[in-house]
């Protein structure tokens, strides 16, 4: 059965955007950022959501964890950091349609901080907001029911996939299938969804806005749940991932170093290939630059020069 949403003008002129911008990341070719930068945005989305849970970790302890420092911290909170790497280092392993692969990664995810990570709950649980109760979730017998119908519905093929992963998330905040872990596992999951069809998505910290909008993210659920239906929360997820493509957008050519230029046309399988070929790769950078570029190519031996001037071609150096 499907969930209950509404496809507003908003979300039409939202989803206009987001695609648009796929399309100039595609072309830009920042959809294969630079080893350091897919690095940092790891670390990013892993502080951003596990900040929205309550773990006190800086960005900067994260970024020593990952690079296998040792921490001072709350041990849970630790516990949770290697947890998330664990999960978002497997990120392509996982499959969006399938419950079997959303338990693993809860088991993941929540490995020594839950008893029995990677099962659906067995009792009932509600949401509190302060001391207020915000949500009650259904009861625990009707959990696994209520997941296969969700799972159900992403394999269909008809619904876009930008809607189908905010309602995804949304609903199983609503079902809350899981004792703890349910935010973080909403979150990751959208994740997973979108980068059935846009890759880019692995490497975009879209909770660092969610992060920032904490507020605006719980009003969204909430909204949603008085209103009996995701389209509020829809709007609200949609317009995050069109400002977090808006962020990565602003990382262009000009910001690149040359290292990341050269490392990644060298990925593309171009064995033989001109200055003028590389300047339309990289379409804002000078000619100056681009030769600078191409020497120091040469001298880091990705490839080999042959000619002079008008005539220099350049080789991709065999392994």
């Amino acid at each position: 059965m499907k969930p209950p949403y509404d496809i507003t003008t908003k979300a039409l002129k939202l989803i206009t955007s987001i695609s648009e911008k796929l399309g100039e990341i595609s072309a830009s070719f920042i959809d294969k950022p630079s080893p350091q930068l897919r690095k940092q945005n790891k670390i990013k989305t892993i502080h951003a959501s596990l900040k929205i849970e309550g773990n006190t970790l800086t960005q900067e302890q994260i970024t020593a964890i990952v690079e296998n420092k040792r921490v001072i911290g709350p041990k849970n909170d630790v516990l949770e950091v290697l947890n998330a790497i664990k999960v978002y280092d497997s990120l392509t392993t996982f499959k969006p349609i399938s419950s079997k692969s959303f338990l693993s990664a809860h088991k993941l995810l929540m490995n020594e901080l839950i008893e029995k990570p990677g099962r659906y709950r067995s009792q009932g649980v509600g949401v509190f907001q302060g001391t207020k109760v915000a949500h009650i979730a259904p009861p625990a017998k009707n959990v696994p029911i209520l997941m296969d119908e969700l799972f159900k519905y992403l394999k269909n093929d008809d619904e876009i996939t930008l809607i189908k992963s905010c309602v995804f998330h949304y609903e199983m905040e609503f079902i809350h299938p899981f004792m703890d872990g349910n935010g973080r596992m909403g979150r990751l999951w959208q994740t997973i969804i979108l980068m059935q069809d846009y890759p880019v998505f692995e490497f975009l910290p879209f909770e660092t806005l969610i992060s920032r909008t904490q507020q605006d993210y719980y009003d969204a659920l909430a909204q949603s749940d008085k209103a009996g239906k995701s389209t509020l929360f829809i709007e609200y997820m949609l317009d995050v991932i069109d400002k977090s493509l808006n962020e990565l957008l602003s990382f262009n050519n000009r910001t690149l170093k040359d290292t990341d230029r050269l490392n990644y046309f060298s990925t593309m399988g171009k064995k033989e290939f001109s200055r003028k070929d590389y300047m339309n790769v990289f379409k804002d950078i000078s000619s100056s630059t681009a030769s600078r570029d191409l020497k120091k190519g040469v001298e880091m031996n990705l490839f080999h020069k042959t000619g002079n001037k008008n005539i220099t071609v350049y080789k991709l150096t065999e392994e």
